[in-house]
């Protein structure tokens, strides 16, 4: 099977906008549902709805790769699977390390989903000594020391860096100078890297506070519906028996005083 140093995705050559290559996973996350429901076809507008974005953007989405639709009819499952899947590059081997066997280098490496997708958990590298033989979802932890070597040894161009902010640019600045062109980066940090590698960074905590943001503006709105206050209702006046007269007194019921309450 070829490997990740040896073949990369045909995208930038191709010309397909970023936006559209970061909504390939989403599709492909939908259509692998599809399939594995034994779902044979699909339309854009299902397809859409399953990815969450509108069908016209999907059909732009569709038309950088190729015509794979079929009028009145939609798309083949299976055939669209395999073609993004060919466009991303996951139907080739991709090895990768993970630097960082904290709690999140560990549930990194026991995540199942790597496997399925094409990427192989090469390596599991950390810097303490005295993590080195352990095993962790059955990869054995190897020293950073030995951290170029596996690189090349196992033709790794993809690393993911999850240790502490502190340490993440120099474990980047060896991971580039190595070999790794790729870098998924779950440090609370900006990295600095050099022209033609790519950076993906993953911060939970600034996820959070944006969702934090929107809870208070929702809170916010919520609040200033509950200060509003409701529109006034014009009292109804009692009318009387009869209307005034021209010298402005109204006519008075049997004992002298206008009636509050006029009989049924």
């Amino acid at each position: 099977m070829a490997t990740g140093r040896t073949h990369r995705p045909a995208t930038r050559s191709r010309g397909i906008p970023e936006a559209t290559v970061a909504r390939l996973p989403l599709y492909l996350r939908a259509l692998t549902a599809l399939s594995e429901r034994s779902v044979p076809t699909v339309s854009s507008e299902e397809l859409a709805a399953a990815a969450g974005v509108n069908s016209a953007k999907l059909r732009k989405d569709f038309s950088y790769l190729g015509s794979y639709g079929t009028r009145g009819v939609g798309y083949d499952v299976e055939y669209l699977v395999y073609q993004i899947s060919r466009e991303l590059g996951l139907t080739q081997d991709w090895p990768v390390v993970i630097v960082g066997i904290g709690n999140l280098g560990a549930a990194l490496a026991n995540y199942g989903g790597f496997a399925s997708r094409g990427f192989r958990v090469a390596a599991l590298i950390d810097a303490d000594a005295g993590m080195a033989g352990k095993p962790v979802a059955g990869i054995p932890v190897q020293h950073t020391d030995e951290l170029e070597k596996i690189i090349q040894d196992d033709g790794v161009s993809i690393g993911v860096i999850a240790t502490p902010a502190g340490a993440a640019q120099q474990v980047c600045d060896r991971l580039v100078a190595a070999g790794v062109t790729s870098i998924l980066n779950f440090a609370p940090t900006v990295l600095n890297v050099p022209e033609g590698v790519d950076v993906r960074k993953v911060d939970l905590s600034i996820e959070l506070q944006i969702l934090a943001f929107h809870e208070q503006r929702k809170a916010g709105e919520e609040a200033a519906a509950d200060t509003v206050a409701p529109p006034a209702v014009a009292r109804k006046q009692p009318h009387a028996a009869h209307s005034a007269d021209s010298t402005g007194s109204a006519d008075k019921g049997p004992d002298g005083d206008v009636p509050a309450v006029m009989p049924a």
